[in-house]
């Protein structure tokens, strides 16, 4: 079979570890660009890559580039790609996408170009006057950026860090694509005991022991593709078969986290069940002050309040300086707090050992590790 050309968005600053992550999958000419990685695949790939990246957005058919500066050039430059090849008489093929710093930068309009030149393409090869688009669905979606125009085909349906396991989730939780991240930057799932004492709905909690079980985030769910001709149904059960094989039951893996409110912890047990992970997650309620490390190693992962939306910034800088005032140095532990605050470290009191610059959402922070 001809490879496939993928993309895969992703969250600004988790571009070089997905990168590696597919790499890790298997998959051919993996290219890093800004907020997305490019790769190529089979049909097999396209199924593994739902099923098992932590990083990753939604995985995407790439059908092609090109640029246009006029609807003309728009209407041709869609028309002349093969949609026949995955789109059949009576799938579903709405459009959607967004255009920046471009000539064609009405949206509603690029969205009726794109539809109708699609439409066209597939009555010259199927040879039918309509479609009833009550088959499978086949998500279009386009970006134009500079002019440079991008169709794509989503295989994913909902997000990637739509994992099933956060139904319920309390006040601005972290993405659980980020917090996967994080635990990968730290490698907090190879230590013997995780905490956060600002767990809130349990994320990342939740995403390190997931790491740390190797147990594919995509395991339990379904996917847009999975109703395509493309991808025949026993390719996705030898995917999860093959993931369920990767498991490591008998890790041996503590997590424990802390919040002031009731609810938070609620939604941390409950949402840890939900992901499988249960039985070695550990939550109560806590104030952040009587925070002490136990064991003699172990990681500290937080995602404190930024002041954004819940508190205001008075309020969340008066909580940092209480991170620096329990978290404080001992021999065997890490420190990871996010943050968006460049005053950071002045509030904290320390000087991290190391930074890496990430995104939560379209907001810049700054992972800070103290060691």
């Amino acid at each position: 079979m001809e490879l496939l050309q993928f993309c895969a968005p992703c969250l600004f600053g988790l571009e070089g570890i997905l990168a590696d992550e597919l790499r890790r999958m298997g998959a051919q000419r993996v290219t890093p660009q800004n907020g997305r990685v490019l790769f190529e695949g089979d049909a097999a790939m396209l199924a593994r890559a739902n099923i098992q990246s932590r990083y990753a957005e939604r995985i995407q058919l790439m059908l092609g580039t090109f640029r246009a500066v006029t609807f003309d050039q728009l209407f041709e430059g869609v028309k002349a790609l093969p949609w026949e090849h995955f789109i059949g008489k009576t799938d579903r093929f709405p459009v959607k996408g967004w255009s920046l710093q471009s000539a064609l930068h009405s949206i509603p309009d690029c969205q009726k170009i794109i539809k109708k030149a699609v439409v066209e393409r597939l009555k010259s090869r199927y040879h039918v006057g309509w479609f009833e688009e009550t088959g499978a669905l086949y998500q279009i979606q386009f970006t134009i950026l500079k002019d440079e125009v991008t169709l794509l085909i989503d295989t994913s349906g909902a997000g990637l860090h739509k994992r099933g396991y956060r139904r319920n989730a309390g006040g601005a939780p972290i993405k659980e694509t980020l917090a996967a991240a994080i635990v990968d930057v730290t490698r907090a799932r190879l230590s013997p005991v995780i905490c956060d004492p600002c767990c809130g709905s349990g994320t990342m909690l939740i995403e390190a022991a997931l790491a740390a079980k190797r147990i594919a985030p995509g395991i339990g769910r379904r996917f847009a593709a999975a109703q395509w001709p493309l991808v025949p149904y026993d390719i996705w059960e030898a995917e999860r078969a093959h993931a369920k094989e990767a498991e490591r039951p008998d890790q041996q893996f503590t997590a424990v986290g802390g919040d002031i409110d009731p609810e938070a912890v609620r939604l941390t047990k409950d949402n840890a069940f939900k992901a499988g992970v249960g039985d070695h997650i550990e939550a109560s309620v806590r104030d952040l002050k009587t925070f002490e490390p136990q064991g003699e190693r172990g990681i500290v992962l937080c995602n404190p309040p930024y002041g954004e939306r819940l508190l205001d910034i008075r309020e969340a800088q008066r909580i940092i300086r209480e991170l620096g005032r329990v978290f404080v140095p001992q021999k065997g532990w890490q420190y990871a707090i996010i943050s968006p605050d460049e005053q950071f470290e002045e509030l904290f009191g320390r000087q991290a050992k190391k930074r890496r610059k990430l995104y939560n959402g379209m907001l810049k922070c700054q992972l800070y590790i103290f060691e």
